[in-house]
């Protein structure tokens, strides 16, 4: 289950990416603007403010989530549509998409280079496809989980549910699907630097961020508390070695991919 109150811990550093993505779309009044992944609700209504004219749908595939983000939402500027990306049909929505946004979703979503043609062919003329995944599977972060579920008991259980980077495509691998598909793209890639925590009011920061992350499919599995608190115990070790706490506070390095396709005429 995805938690809101867990992934809103870090709003603002979670929330800097989708800024940076949507810096790249040139879209000066469109029309349908769709969020696929949309989560809790804040960064799919700056949609509304960025393009007030436009009619806003946010898609995300959990019930939690989509209920945080309706509470949110007091005025309904957002239309809130429970679907899973694999399942979404841009169809439904009656006319051509002009911007179609996807942050830090499709990493859940293997094969999701194959749903590429059906949401570009959903576009409109001059539309924009914008998506945002995370890089940092091999960073102490995500490798470290992965060492700490191989010599857990339940090992078998918990690894099939890590190995998610083959999800991932290479920045050359996004601008080739995208220009395939008929698109101008624009790609690239950005490592942050966030520092966690400066005030130190958490045991281990890092924890808490892949806690409403990567750390879900562990987190499912282990349902046993005594499974659950040797795993974590481990892992946190693991993990306040990797990210030291600085007198500023806990860094966590974090890289992303970034690709913008428009749709030119």
């Amino acid at each position: 289950m995805w938690d809101p109150r867990q992934y809103a811990l870090f709003g603002t550093h979670r929330g800097r990416p989708f800024a940076d993505l949507l810096a790249r779309i040139d879209a000066p009044d469109p029309r349908l603007v769709v969020d696929l992944g949309c989560g809790d609700g804040p960064l799919t209504l700056s949609l509304t403010e960025r393009w007030p004219g436009a009619r806003v749908v946010g898609v995300d595939s959990s019930p939690a989530m989509l209920d945080a983000a309706r509470a949110l939402d007091v005025e309904g500027r957002v239309a809130w549509v429970e679907a899973r990306a694999e399942d979404w049909d841009p169809a439904t929505l009656g006319r051509p998409v002009d911007v179609l946004v996807t942050n830090a979703l499709l990493q859940w979503v293997p094969g999701h280079l194959d749903l590429l043609p059906r949401w570009v062919d959903a576009l409109a003329p001059g539309g924009w496809l914008a998506l945002q995944v995370p890089a940092n599977f091999d960073a102490p972060s995500h490798r470290l989980m992965r060492e700490v579920a191989a010599r857990h008991p339940r090992a078998a259980d918990l690894l099939p549910h890590l190995e998610r980077a083959a999800a991932v495509a290479s920045p050359r691998e996004y601008l080739a699907a995208l220009a395939r598909l008929g698109l101008e793209p624009d790609v690239w890639t950005t490592t942050y630097e966030h520092v966690l925590d400066p005030a130190g009011a958490q045991a281990s920061p890092v924890l808490e961020w892949v806690r409403a992350t990567g750390l879900r499919p562990v987190l499912g599995v282990l349902t046993d508390d005594a499974e659950r608190a040797a795993f974590l115990d481990d892992y946190t070790a693991a993990l306040d070695h990797a990210y030291p706490r600085e007198e500023w506070g806990v860094v966590l390095g974090f890289s992303r991919v970034f690709a913008v396709g428009h749709r030119v005429g």
